[in-house]
């Protein structure tokens, strides 16, 4: 090969990487563009024009029973019997929304009892960092378990479960997902099948819980949501924070809501009377 060919094809190979580069470019700000709403302060898809943008997304806004908020001055009540959590194994699909990575159970994975009522387990996401904060203090990641009753006649059908983590050893749960998580990186609204996936291997079982009425703290804000927040802080690793923030887009790299007023909500503290050691 001369002097001359062998310019010429470097300067080939330069020519296509910089078109690859530009072209994997333009594909990334076509799939930012398309996003329907970001967590980025001051962005006009921002949590703070959530509300303007659609007008079934008006709650965001203007509702009164808003979530997440501050979780403090809670009126203790002690809980005479432990409400019934009873998970089992099912079919599970994870998914990258762009906006979080969830797990969704296609067949039955359980359910919990809210004061008579029953709430179907229907899928579960993170948030870095938490979303709620319990006495001013913002947690490293916050886990919500989404349930849903069937029963027509019940007034308020949602209820979550969160759970907060703090950086210090690695979540078990979460490390039996590590591949799928990693095959997801910025694949915005693709999934893997998991497989068989046991919500108790989440442990997310706490002695101690507040609970209050609030909402879904992404659009379209829905109220008459009930929160279940476990004050037990469980343990995630730093690395498996920042996989979770890497396989999302960057306007969701932190996808926690702004705190919402309380304005005068009740806020419960139940306990149980003999604390098994949690």
């Amino acid at each position: 090969m001369t002097s001359q060919s062998k310019c010429t094809y470097i300067l080939a190979s330069i020519l296509a990487l910089l078109f690859l580069f530009v072209a994997k470019s333009v594909i990334a700000k076509e799939i930012e563009d398309d996003r329907e709403f970001d967590y980025i302060k001051g962005s006009p898809k921002g949590p703070e024009k959530w509300g303007e943008l659609k007008l079934e997304w008006a709650a965001c806004k203007h509702g009164k029973m808003q979530s997440p908020i501050d979780l403090s001055n809670a009126r203790v009540k002690f809980i005479s019997q432990p409400e019934i959590r009873n998970y089992k194994p099912s079919n599970a699909t994870l998914k990258n929304s762009g906006h979080d990575i969830s797990v969704s159970w296609n067949g039955d994975a359980g359910s919990i009892f809210i004061n008579g009522t029953e709430y179907h387990l229907q899928e579960l996401h993170w948030h870095t960092p938490s979303e709620h904060t319990i006495n001013g203090i913002r947690y490293d990641m916050e886990l919500h378990m989404v349930h849903k009753s069937s029963d027509l006649n019940v007034q308020n059908r949602t209820a979550v479960i969160g759970v907060l983590y703090k950086i210090g050893r690695l979540d078990e749960f979460l490390a039996k997902l590590n591949e799928s998580i990693s095959s997801l990186i910025d694949k915005k609204g693709e999934e893997r099948d998991l497989g068989i996936i046991d919500p108790n291997d989440i442990q997310a079982e706490s002695q101690s819980y507040y609970r209050y009425m609030g909402s879904l703290t992404t659009p379209p804000c829905d109220e008459g949501v009930i929160w279940s927040v476990n004050t037990k802080v469980k343990n995630v690793s730093r690395n498996q924070i920042n996989l979770l923030k890497e396989a999302v887009l960057d306007y969701a790299k932190e996808n926690a809501r702004p705190l919402q007023p309380r304005n005068n909500r009740d806020i419960d503290l139940y306990l149980s009377r003999y604390p098994t050691g949690y």
